[in-house]
């Protein structure tokens, strides 16, 4: 289990508008950033526990290969060539690879459908209403076609 790391923030809804004068209403809410949205639904029963096995593994993947944008520059300098560690540094280079083709070979499992939901609510965070309404499914259907994909992220995983 993943030690709770709480933090205060702004409600995902509300925005602050700065071509409105005087104060304005925000909500705060509390949210644990080490949760993923996975583990939120399996907390809340809405998921088994292949479906978040399934889940977890494909966010790590997705993690491992480094395939979220970056929001700052990497700082980390090249390794030298032939130098001590050079194997360290190819072992991770072969690691990401490895994570990149588990993660694509794991979405086109899910299939080219179910594959937009894994992508949205399991490694970008989106939730599920906010990736409805991006896809244009109905109200209420994001459970439903999550727990369908990730059935099948458990097949390919060998999880379930």
């Amino acid at each position: 289990m993943i030690a709770r790391q709480l933090t205060d923030c702004l409600h995902p809804d509300d925005r602050i508008d700065l071509g409105k004068n005087g104060p304005q209403a925000m909500r705060r809410v509390t949210m644990n950033v080490a949760e993923s949205p996975v583990q939120w639904l399996a907390s809340r029963g809405l998921l088994t526990e292949a479906q978040c096995r399934a889940g977890e593994r494909l966010r790590a993947d997705y993690e491992r290969a480094g395939l979220a944008a970056r929001v700052t520059m990497r700082w980390d300098a090249a390794p030298p060539a032939k130098s001590r560690g050079g194997a360290r540094v190819a072992d991770a280079s072969l690691a990401r690879i490895d994570a990149h083709r588990r993660f694509h070979a794991a979405l086109d499992a899910a299939g080219p459908g179910l594959a937009d939901i894994c992508w949205r609510v399991i490694c970008a965070g989106e939730g599920i209403a906010g990736a409805e309404k991006a896809l244009g499914w109905p109200a209420r259907s994001g459970k439903l076609v999550l727990g369908l994909a990730l059935d099948r992220l458990a097949r390919f995983y060998g999880v379930g």
